[in-house]
C-alpha cells in the first residue's frame, strides 16, 4: 500500500488524504461563506437558503473530519515529515490546532442539536428525533463556544493558506506540490515550476 497513488508517501500526499482535504475546503468554505452572508446581508432568500444547508453541512464535515483523522493516523509513517525545526514544529501545531477545531466546532453544534426541541435532517436522512423538551446543559457549550471556535478556525485556515503562499512563492519549497500531487520529479517537469 505504502507504493499505491492512493496511499500517502514521504514525498506527498496520496489521493485519499487529498480528496478528502479539498472536498472539506470547499465546505468550509461554503459554511463560512454562508455566515458572512448572514451577518452582512441580514435576513434574505438567499441568506435563508445558504444559512439553511448549515447543520446538514456541518455534519457532513463531522464525518470527514473522523474520516480524515483515522486515515492520517493509517497513513502517519508514510505520510510527508515535519521538518526537524521551529517552522517544523509550528506547522505540526498548526495543523493539530485545524484538526481539533474540526473537530470540536460541529460536535459542539451536534450536542446543542441533541440537547434541543428539533429534529436533525441531513440530506433528506432524520438522524436525530424531535425531543419533547430541551436539555439546557447539552445546548449551553455550543451556545458559549460554536461561533467563537469556528471563526478561531477561520482564522487558523487564513494563517494557514497564508503559509501556504510563503512556502510555494518565498521559500520556494514542494510544500504545495505534496497536497497537489506532483512528485518531485513531476514538478520538475511541470510548465509553472519551470517558468519559475
Amino acid at each position: 500500500m505504502a507504493d499505491s497513488a492512493w496511499a500517502d508517501s514521504p514525498d506527498r500526499y496520496g489521493r485519499i488524504t487529498r480528496i478528502l482535504h479539498w472536498i472539506m475546503a470547499a465546505l468550509l468554505a461554503w459554511q463560512f461563506l454562508s455566515m458572512a452572508c448572514k451577518l452582512m446581508l441580514g435576513r434574505t432568500p438567499l441568506t435563508a437558503f445558504m444559512v439553511g444547508s448549515h447543520a446538514q453541512i456541518g455534519t457532513l464535515l463531522m464525518l470527514l473530519i473522523v474520516l480524515r483523522a483515522a486515515w492520517a493516523l493509517c497513513n502517519r509513517r508514510r505520510r510527508p515529515a515535519y521538518e526537524p525545526s521551529r517552522t517544523g514544529f509550528y506547522a505540526r501545531l498548526g495543523h493539530l490546532s485545524l484538526y481539533a477545531l474540526m473537530l470540536v466546532v460541529p460536535a459542539l453544534a451536534l450536542l446543542r442539536q441533541y440537547g434541543s426541541d428539533r429534529p436533525l435532517v441531513v440530506f433528506g436522512l432524520r438522524v436525530m428525533q424531535a425531543r419533547p423538551e430541551k436539555i439546557e446543559w447539552m445546548m449551553a457549550p455550543a451556545n458559549a463556544l460554536h461561533a467563537v471556535l469556528a471563526w478561531t478556525l477561520l482564522a487558523l485556515i487564513v494563517g494557514h493558506v497564508m503559509m501556504v503562499i510563503v512556502h510555494h512563492y518565498h521559500w520556494r519549497d514542494d510544500t504545495v506540490s505534496r497536497m497537489i500531487g506532483w512528485t518531485a520529479n513531476a514538478r520538475k517537469h511541470h510548465p509553472a515550476a519551470r517558468n519559475r
